[in-house]
């Protein structure tokens, strides 16, 4: 296959070097020229992804913020055959897929909003790898859900990441559940660690530490871009959340080890009920 790949960060810089793993050819592009010139030279990429290679294209991937996504689409589309597939990788669809689709069925070329669920803490094509999305579920927001030949394809074009699951959803829904799933998650490791006890940590921590705070390291700037665009989905999460600190705090307070206990009894069940 011909791919292009659009933004050449942690997750598009991935995509490329699993592509050209396989043996494809990928054509590259990103804003910044140093990491398009050290993507090129390193072998990364075969050349840059200028609007004139998108005939040769089977597959165009744009692994950018929502925003940016969107900017980029409403300056190529109408340069985009018919012959190719595009893919969003960013982390909110219903704001990017919205628009998408729009400019699919206005240009003729097949859109379809993913999201890979792999990624580290860390940003920049310096952190990417081939492996990056080998064994990772894959939710896929197609234009019609039911299309079958359609999902095939995908599946197809995406072999070479290796993704050991597929998940086929609408944009809403997977907007809501990545509000808990992920959003929240940085949230509170964010929040977590401004503890004034965590500049005094070492020597008294261990695993639990180290996994609830690994995500605080985060890129600010994406994050509240994604935070913003997926508002009321992660405000609801907040909500139930902060109600649900306050009662352990207020059976913690009154030293009342009946409700304390019957509240951690429910979060150990839940999370049993959780893994099935």
């Amino acid at each position: 296959m011909k791919i292009g790949v659009v933004g050449l960060g942690l997750i598009g810089g991935s995509v490329a070097k699993a592509y050209k793993a396989a043996g494809d050819v990928v054509y590259g592009y990103d804003i910044n020229s140093t990491i398009l010139g050290y993507a090129k030279l390193s072998g990364t990429i075969d050349d840059l992804l200028l609007p004139e290679r998108y005939p040769e294209c089977d597959l165009i991937i744009i692994a950018l913020s929502p925003k940016a996504v969107v900017a980029y689409l409403e300056e190529n589309a109408s340069q985009i055959p018919s012959s190719v597939t595009v893919m969003d990788f960013c982390g909110v669809k219903e704001s990017v897929c919205r628009v998408g689709f729009e400019y699919a069925a206005r240009y003729g070329f097949t859109y379809v909003g993913a999201h890979p669920m792999a990624g580290t803490q860390y940003s920049g094509f310096k952190y990417s790898r081939a492996t990056m999305f080998k064994g990772a579920p894959m939710v896929i927001v197609p234009p019609v859900y039911d299309d079958m030949e359609l999902l095939d394809k995908v599946k197809r074009m995406l072999a070479p990441l290796e993704f050991k699951s597929f998940s086929v959803t609408k944009a809403e829904h997977h907007d809501r559940m990545i509000a808990y799933t992920s959003q929240l998650c940085h949230v509170v490791s964010n929040a977590f660690i401004k503890s004034p006890a965590a500049l005094k940590h070492d020597g008294y921590s261990a695993g639990s530490f180290r996994d609830l705070t690994r995500v605080a390291r985060l890129n600010e700037a994406m994050w509240t871009e994604l935070f913003i665009d997926n508002k009321a989905p992660l405000l609801d999460e907040l909500d139930i959340l902060i109600d649900s600190l306050k009662q352990y705090r207020d059976a913690l307070d009154k030293e009342d080890a009946q409700a304390l206990c019957a509240l951690l009894r429910d979060g150990r069940i839940a999370k049993e009920e959780s893994e099935g």
